[in-house]
Formats: C-alpha cells, structure tokens, sequence
C-alpha cells in the first residue's frame, strides 16, 4: 500500500515529549491522539485507512485519519506538532520508517502506543476462514509485536536518565473466553503476555511496558461484535459491565495518557483493567 505523511516543520513539542500512535484513525487510537496533543504532545498518528478484503466490516478510512489529525492540530494549537503516516501495521518497514519521521522531526521518540486492532470470528475457531484468524492475530498481537521492534530502539535511543514508555490496548478479552472471537481472545492474551515481558527485558532502562485492559467500548469493533453474535447493537453489550454502560474511547484514552507520562513512572508490566467493572 502507499505510504502518506504530512507534517509542518519539525516545530518543537510543548512538553519536550513525542509519541507514535498506531490505530489512530478512529476510535481508542484517535481519542489517544486526542489526548495526547491536548497535553502538550507532539504526535504521528499512525493508521492503515483503508479497508482489508480479509474484514467483513469496514475500517477506519483516510478522511476519518487525517480529521483526527486536523482536530489534534486544532486542541494543541499548533500544525506542526501532529503528523500523519498511512501504514499498516503488519507492515515491520513502514513502522520503522514511521519511527524514523518522528525522530527526525521532533528529536527522538518517549512513547510508542499500540491502539490498531480488529476483531473477525462469529463461528467456531475451528470454522472461522484461516486467512480470516490469521488477519485477526497478525493485527491484534503481530502488530503489536512490531511496533515494539520499530520503536523500543528508538525510546532507548534517547539519552539517560530515561522515562520512555511501550503501552498497549489489551482487552477483558485476554481474560475471558468469548465464544466465537477465539483468535481475538488469543491475540489480546498475547499482548498482557509481551507487556509483562517488556517489562522485565527493559528492567532498569528506565523505558516502561504497560498496557490498558478495555471493556465493552463504544467502537467500530464492539459495533461488529455486536454484528457477529446477531444482537440489536453495540448497546446490548452495557448490561455485562456493573456501571451499566458502555465506555467511551476517551475514557480509555485519558489512562493511557496518564501512563504516557511522568505519574507512571513507578508501573511496569501493568496490565491496568478499564472495563466497568466488567472483569469481576
């Protein structure tokens, strides 16, 4: 696929800090950049935008990407502290090169957030199209597992004392077993597995590994879930969690935010569940 960046100058972050984004066109990914940008960040906001021919339902497009762009500029008052690149995240050479833009814009890279994600099953594991899991897990963990590849380096490329961060969305899903979403549940497990690993391996570095645990939230995925187990919408899926609604992207935003930054500094390997309670 192509590749499309836009970016102002290489002006200089309001807080000193630069983070990479992946998923951001539209849901936890775009409220993360939201974030971000409003707390002084500077930011690339990373996303495939297009659909993929393997998903039944449609992904985050190219005008939803650059408006979460647009929007970030708008709340952080300056162009030059959000750019944009086009990329999927299966893809280890664009990811790199991703890394490489922020670094050479901005200085260096402090957080890398893994938000991309997909969901496919409504059957069986055993009757879901292999290509089907095989793009389900390749996103959710492969993806996960690349960004770390791509920008693990670069947030020890920064000098000591270091405060870099490695955060991923996880789910109530690497938990809990959900009928007919098997590879999802598998590939969430998979990445509250390669957190608590991170952790260890960055040990004293002073770079973090962390992850947030969503619940039922008011997504395109939980629309499609909703789809796949032939409920009326994505609302059906409030009663499970004991606050009685869905959640918001920005809800789960606002905590990766918080262990983007400094008041984090003593969590690594947490696995921090932000589910309504839906994981008691």
């Amino acid at each position: 696929m192509t590749s499309t960046v836009v970016t102002g100058n290489g002006g200089v972050t309001a807080n000193g800090r630069v983070a990479v984004v992946t998923g951001a066109g539209r849901g936890i990914g775009a409220a993360t950049v939201l974030a971000l940008a409003a707390e002084g960040w500077s930011v690339l906001a990373i996303d495939r935008a297009q659909d993929d021919p393997e998903l039944p339902y449609g992904l985050a497009t190219d005008v939803d990407l650059f408006g979460v762009v647009g929007e970030a500029a708008e709340v952080c008052g300056a162009a030059e502290r959000v750019a944009v690149r086009e990329a999927d995240v299966r893809d280890l050479e664009r990811l790199e090169e991703a890394v490489r833009d922020a670094e050479r814009w901005w200085g260096g890279v402090d957080a890398a957030i893994a938000c991309a994600g997909v969901i496919a099953g409504g059957a069986p594991q055993w009757e879901v199209p292999p290509e089907r899991e095989r793009t389900v897990l390749d996103v959710n963990l492969a993806g996960v597992l690349n960004l770390a590849r791509a920008a693990v380096p670069a947030l020890l490329r920064r000098p000591a004392p270091r405060s870099g961060r490695f955060l991923a969305v996880a789910s109530a899903a690497a938990t809990r077993g959900l009928p007919m979403l098997a590879a999802y549940c598998a590939a969430k497990a998979g990445v509250a597995g390669l957190i608590r690993a991170l952790a260890v391996e960055l040990g004293p570095t002073g770079v973090t590994a962390n992850a947030v645990s969503p619940g039922s939230t008011a997504t395109a995925i939980l629309d499609e879930s909703a789809r796949l187990y032939g409920l009326g919408g994505a609302a059906d899926f409030a009663r499970q969690q004991p606050l009685g609604r869905l959640l918001e992207p920005g809800e789960i935003a606002t905590v990766l935010a918080f262990l983007a930054g400094p008041g984090s500094s003593g969590m690594t390997g947490a696995i921090l569940p932000v589910d309504g309670g839906l994981a008691l």
